[in-house]
């Protein structure tokens, strides 16, 4: 199940908490390859205890190794994200300036 976070978080602080406790990997893109390197992103996430970050006005994607609960790491109510099946909506809420960033959980 995606998370699709509604509530603004400062990126740098949603990073640094999530780097602190999981091991991290970035996928830089531009607007060539965006479409390449998610398909290499998602491939990532097939590993077990992993999971996709992808925020607002940056073009990166990133994965995380490690278990963490999201919703306690940053004090998460149930009113600051949706949670959805459809693998295409946290990018695309994120792209069109609805969430500030998806949570991809496959």
């Amino acid at each position: 199940m995606h998370k699709i976070l509604t509530k603004w978080i400062e990126p740098y602080v949603l990073l640094e908490n999530l780097r602190q406790n999981c091991e991290m990997k970035d996928f830089t893109f531009d607007g060539f390859s965006k479409n390449t390197v998610k398909k290499e992103f998602l491939k990532s996430l097939e590993e077990e205890n992993s999971f996709g970050l992808y925020m607002k006005n940056v073009n990166k994607y990133y994965r995380f190794k490690g278990v963490v609960d999201i919703d306690e790491l940053f004090s998460l109510t149930a009113e600051d994200y949706t949670q959805t099946e459809d693998l295409d909506k946290p990018f695309d809420m994120v792209d069109m300036g609805k969430a500030e960033a998806g949570f991809i959980i496959l």
